[in-house]
């Protein structure tokens, strides 16, 4: 592997202020040789010790196509618009880079249309919001949320201009070749270098399993960054939870179940043992129904116990 972590490397060549840090060079060197090899590798990597370049590194120079995984948005949004396109300058890397959320994190501009025609139904503030994401949307390039800064974040007008699995239209949709969403997968289909978040990734874990499509294109290398983080977020994802207000909503289900559908049950039982106080048997104890009457009556006396059976 090239040394790009040395003194006189190409990242303290590039880089000012780089200096060179013997764990992040050790971890490069891990990070390159388990790529060349096509083995995983699980690395804790201390305050300090500047892992984000030490992986970059020797994801860009191996030449492959790359998935990264990182534990948040803000954290996938920071390695994307600054650290990638840091170390990909330094090392004169010339694949295309990308950048892929969730469909959440685009604007629908099928719903934003929708919105402003309804505009005489929504609150000031919210039309008011509306209004300016429609100049946004002509003005923004990929249509990334994260990237308005006339919108408040926690403005009521962006539930209304983004889309959902639930009501995304899909190729039905009349501004489909325009959609955001789609852009940005194709873009990540074509790149060298794709930048994913956890939540997305599983995601994309769930949707192949069920075989209709895929979000996240396939890849030879694939970094977890803040991979400790992975198990929380698989649970949301592959885990079954149930919740006190779930387990009340049984048990009252349960109570209904026994006193209507088991009234027959208790019926049955008194039946049983009254058929057998003629034929000259004790009452069954805790069983319901006939087969321990039968059983007994098999051994000792069958024609009582045909003739109980009978009455």
């Amino acid at each position: 592997m090239i040394d790009d972590f040395a003194a006189d490397g190409q990242l303290a060549k590039a880089i000012p202020g780089f200096k060179p840090r013997e764990p992040q060079r050790q971890m490069a060197v891990a990070v390159s040789e388990a790529i060349e090899a096509s083995r995983p590798l699980v690395v804790e990597a201390g305050t300090g010790t500047g892992k984000t370049y030490a992986y970059l590194a020797p994801a860009l120079r191996a030449k492959k196509k790359v998935i990264i995984s990182t534990g948040s948005k803000a954290l996938q949004d920071q390695l994307y618009s600054r650290d990638l396109p840091t170390v990909a300058k330094a090392l004169k890397f010339t694949g295309k880079l990308a950048l892929l959320k969730g469909r959440s994190n685009y604007l629908c501009l099928e719903r934003l249309e929708q919105q402003a025609l309804a505009g005489g139904d929504l609150p000031v503030q919210t039309l008011s919001d509306v209004i300016l994401l429609r100049t946004w949307s002509n003005q923004t390039q990929d249509g990334d949320i994260s990237t308005c800064a006339s919108v408040a974040e926690d403005s009521q007008a962006w539930p209304l201009v983004t889309s959902t699995n639930d009501n995304c239209l899909g190729s039905d949709c009349p501004l489909y070749k325009d959609c955001f969403v789609v852009k940005a997968r194709k873009k990540a289909m074509d790149a060298d270098v794709v930048v994913v978040n956890h939540h997305l990734f599983l995601a994309d874990m769930v949707v192949k399993e069920s075989g209709f499509a895929e979000l996240i294109p396939e890849a030879e290398v694939m970094i977890f960054d803040e991979a400790h983080q992975l198990p929380d977020i698989a649970s949301q994802y592959f885990g079954q939870s149930l919740s006190s207000r779930q387990l009340l909503d049984l048990a009252k289900d349960i109570t209904i179940a026994y006193r209507t559908e088991l009234k027959d049950t208790q019926q049955l039982q008194k039946c049983a043992d009254r058929g057998a106080k003629r034929a000259g048997f004790p009452p069954a104890a805790g069983r319901p129904g006939l087969p321990r009457q039968s059983a007994r009556a098999a051994g000792g006396q069958p024609h009582s116990a045909s003739a109980a059976a009978a009455r």
